[in-house]
């Protein structure tokens, strides 16, 4: 079998490339050829044909959503599929795909596109986003280990964030629990794998990347069929699921992640994350 796993163009981050590493380590142990290559035109369009590299399946872990559906309509089985990716990769179309699911997710407010910098802010729009109360989070539509997330405290603050950031996809959610705490769960090919919670005591963010540190989670049954149900509605063969706790016990999904980072959750719940995914990948060549 060979394996292609896709980073970044421009990776930096040692997680992201340790993650790829890992999975290739894992995948070489079950008899599969792999190769790690920076998605640098992997596929392109030549004369109305996609020309891509010859694989039989492709551990995507970078966010190009057209790298993704090049390499995917050139034929090649992606590990996590190219509308899997894209859904995740945006914030609010992980939250509109999963409403109406009865997944229970924070009340989120989605800002209105905006077209032109000297626009003036909605007095409308801001009061509808104060309803959620304060403090209120504030997301940008795009970004990863904790980044366009920001904690707003007042109308001040409001105003501020939604002027410099109109011309962005943004949206703002209800703050559910103590801040710098959730728990992080890994499901793969549909089944939790683990779970850790993850307490940051310097940011609202538990953000591993930002200083959180992570402690084994026992998942109870109804988190356990909470996130197996979200990973199914999005199609995920892998992922991380952020889900936070609100004061009555009620577990509320946060964000979901397609490519979450996984050493942390390896090292405190002593589970070989990146074999069980390698071996999702090889069932999918046995099957």
């Amino acid at each position: 079998m060979k394996c292609l796993i896709v980073v970044n163009a421009y990776i930096k981050n040692k997680s992201q490339i340790m993650q790829a590493e890992r999975i290739a380590e894992e995948l070489k142990r079950l008899g599969a050829e792999c190769e790690i290559r920076k998605n640098i035109a992997l596929a392109e369009i030549v004369k109305g044909n996609i020309i891509a590299p010859k694989y039989e399946c492709c551990v995507f872990l970078d966010k190009d959503k057209a790298a993704a559906r090049l390499l995917e309509k050139s034929g090649i089985r992606l590990f996590n599929n190219a509308a899997a990716v894209e859904m995740c990769d945006d914030k609010m179309l992980t939250h509109i795909a999963l409403s109406n699911g009865g997944i229970p997710m924070p009340d989120c407010i989605y800002a209105p596109l905006c077209y032109y910098a000297d626009a003036s802010l909605s007095v409308e729009f801001l009061n509808r986003v104060e309803k959620l109360g304060y403090p209120l989070i504030a997301k940008t539509c795009y970004g990863s280990l904790g980044s366009g997330v920001f904690l707003i405290n007042d109308h001040t603050e409001l105003e501020a964030f939604e002027k410099s950031n109109k011309l962005a996809a943004h949206f703002y959610q209800k703050f559910i629990g103590c801040g710098g705490e959730d728990i992080r769960v890994i499901v793969i090919g549909g089944k939790v794998i683990c779970a850790m919670r993850r307490k940051n005591e310097k940011d609202f963010r538990s953000n591993i990347e930002l200083g959180g540190k992570g402690e084994k989670y026992e998942a109870d049954e109804r988190l356990i069929s909470l996130c197996e149900r979200v990973s199914e509605i999005l199609k995920l063969d892998y992922c991380g699921i952020d889900v936070l706790t609100d004061s009555d016990g009620t577990y509320n999904v946060c964000e979901v992640n397609s490519n979450a980072f996984f050493a942390e959750a390896e090292k405190v719940c002593g589970v070989n994350i990146a074999k069980k995914y390698a071996e999702l990948i090889i069932a999918f060549k046995n099957a």
